[in-house]
């Protein structure tokens, strides 16, 4: 009968055989992450809905600088533009045509993961099916009229109305447009065709168009923050839920006069201004993968050096988690149907 000590020294030496079995059965490195090894030596595609020049491309050009080390393999992010259609083109590209390995992101407008919501045309998607990223920030947005117009209140919106440039009908320098017109009876006119929000501003100074409407703070403060200094537009509206701390003088479209009804409608059309700049993988991605990405995201809003590169940008960065876009889409699909019906006719 073996005694204890030859009984502790089986144990041991079947221990070490084993050990040396699975090093030679699993070569070193087989217990390497799986994501990394995934990532490492790959690029990832950073579809930009807009075109160049514009917020959401300074934004995504200044995220994808940094990304890519905060995702285990440390890919390349290369950002691309595909502007159209008030970035529905890269949207629907994205979620049905995108890989679905975690090789292609994309940033589209906010607004237009709601649109199959509202029955408008155009959004080929199941926005809750997205992988939901995050968002670089919250946002609020301006109605503006260039100095020169005369227009420098809502009163004048509503008595004489101005010209104002857009870029489709799924982007909110079109949508917010409607919605003033529809709920608050103002006069704003709109010319399309333009790529995307630079040239919008190029034709304010051209003098092509009077104004803007659905301009994000952040990206006048990012691209045009002269034009603050130097008075050369007039800010008439904040389109959001909440006031924007910088500008507590300017008036806010939810504190406008209006039907109850119509103030549920401006909160459906105003919540999406929570996820701001807003950043989606297609359907499919693997869950260890999104899961690295949306903590890479997050990992990025947090890195000094972004945060620099975002300062010296004017870039205003306060992101909310992939998780907590997800949970806002899944949340607002379940309004109700009448209201989000009705919004969606006042954007057509």
């Amino acid at each position: 009968m073996a005694t204890a000590k030859q009984t502790a020294r089986l144990v041991t030496l079947l221990a070490c055989l084993l050990a040396a079995w699975i090093g030679l059965a699993w070569p070193s490195g087989a217990w390497a992450d799986p994501v990394a090894d995934f990532y490492a030596g790959r690029s990832i595609n950073l579809y930009i809905g807009y075109s160049m020049g514009g917020g959401y491309d300074d934004y995504a050009r200044a995220i994808a600088r940094h990304l890519g080390k905060h995702i285990p393999g440390n890919p390349t992010v290369v950002p691309q533009n595909m502007e159209g259609a008030g970035s529905l083109r890269a949207a629907n590209f994205v979620y049905a045509r995108g890989a679905q390995d975690g090789t292609a992101i994309a940033t589209f407008a906010r607004a237009a993961a709601f649109y199959p919501l509202m029955g408008l045309q155009g959004a080929n998607f199941d926005a809750t099916h997205f992988n939901w990223l995050g968002s670089a920030n919250t946002e609020t947005s301006l109605c503006v009229s260039w100095v020169g117009s005369g227009v420098t209140t809502i009163a004048d919106l509503k008595a004489r109305g101005m010209t104002a440039g857009g870029t489709g009908a799924a982007d909110d320098t079109v949508q917010f447009i409607r919605m003033l017109n529809g709920v608050l009876g103002t006069k704003i006119g709109l010319k399309l065709g333009y790529h995307g929000g630079s040239d919008v501003l190029s034709a304010m100074e051209r003098g092509d168009v009077q104004g803007l409407c659905g301009w994000s703070y952040s990206s006048l403060q990012a691209t045009r923050p002269l034009w603050l200094a130097e008075h050369k537009v007039n800010i008439l509206l904040q389109l959001g839920l909440i006031k924007h701390p910088d500008l507590p003088d300017v008036p806010l479209v939810m504190d406008m006069p209006m039907s109850s009804t119509s103030r549920a409608m401006l909160r459906l059309i105003f919540a999406r201004q929570v996820m701001g700049r807003p950043f989606a993988a297609p359907p499919g991605v693997p869950p260890e993968r999104v899961a690295a990405l949306r903590k890479g995201f997050a990992d990025t809003l947090k890195d000094p050096d972004f945060l620099a590169d975002a300062q010296k940008a004017g870039l205003e960065i306060n992101g909310i988690s992939g998780e907590d876009v997800q949970s806002l889409v899944t949340d607002l699909y379940k309004s109700r149907p009448e209201i989000a019906l009705e919004a969606g006719k006042l954007l057509q």
